[in-house]
């Protein structure tokens, strides 16, 4: 129906099953991320936007529903097919950055890429380089992630995310552990990957933040209840 549609959700549900209590988490999500687009979904805490990105980054099943990613139909793989897509397609950046602390900067970064079997040591090398470069943090390369400051940290993550060129990325309150400086730092990373051709879905809290992006879902009690344009030039330049 849509030829540039990278990930398309049909009638996803997620159902979670505590001692006797049914938590409907998101119910009849109907979402469509066109490649190329940049997409903040925002809504209370709560609201089931962590789920829908865990869904969506084959972190987790839905419970129902039809799930394609890149023409490929992924809502009911088993564990291991998914971690194999994952790493392919999916970056993800996190709030608390999840570096490892006794790897280094450059091999936290390659980490994911040793998983692939699509990449030589070489290309591995390549790759961590180009992406460590990608995001100014070429010259901590040997550093430990306990040796940088919070904003460095979160432009190791990125790098880690873009390394091995996925179809899309994930972040999930990227900025929330910074202080405004290093959130602006980062927030201006990934316009700027954007603006190379990057796909981008970012959870956000922040207005400020969901006003960088072109498209904004938002979301409450696990339904999407708007989902529409961005007008551009609202954000601060």
């Amino acid at each position: 129906m849509n030829d540039n549609a990278l990930i398309t959700l049909s009638n996803i549900e997620k159902v979670f099953h505590t001692d006797e209590v049914e938590t409907h988490a998101l119910a009849d999500i109907q979402l469509t991320i066109n490649a190329g687009e940049y997409l903040a979904i925002s809504g209370p805490s709560g609201c089931g936007k962590s789920t829908l990105l865990s869904v969506l980054g084959l972190l987790d099943t839905p419970t129902n529903g039809d799930y394609v990613l890149n023409k490929q139909q992924v809502a009911n793989l088993k564990a291991s097919e998914r971690a194999h897509i994952r790493n392919k397609e999916v970056g993800f950046i996190f709030q608390s950055f999840n570096l490892i602390s006794d790897l280094t900067v450059e091999e936290n970064v390659a980490l994911p890429l040793t998983y692939r079997d699509d990449y030589s040591s070489k290309e591995v090398v390549e790759a961590v380089k180009k992406a460590l470069a990608k995001v100014d943090m070429l010259h901590r390369a040997s550093h430990f992630p306990s040796q940088l400051s919070g904003g460095q940290q979160q432009r190791v993550a990125v790098a880690r995310a873009i390394a091995g060129n996925p179809s899309i990325i994930l972040a999930d309150e990227p900025t929330g552990n910074l202080d405004s400086k290093n959130a602006e730092a980062v927030m201006s990373l990934l316009d700027s990957l954007h603006s190379e051709g990057a796909t981008i879905c970012m959870v956000t809290h922040d207005p400020r933040s969901a006003q960088r992006s072109e498209r904004l879902v938002e979301i409450l009690d696990g339904k999407i209840i708007a989902d529409n344009p961005i007008k551009r030039g609202m954000h601060a330049a």
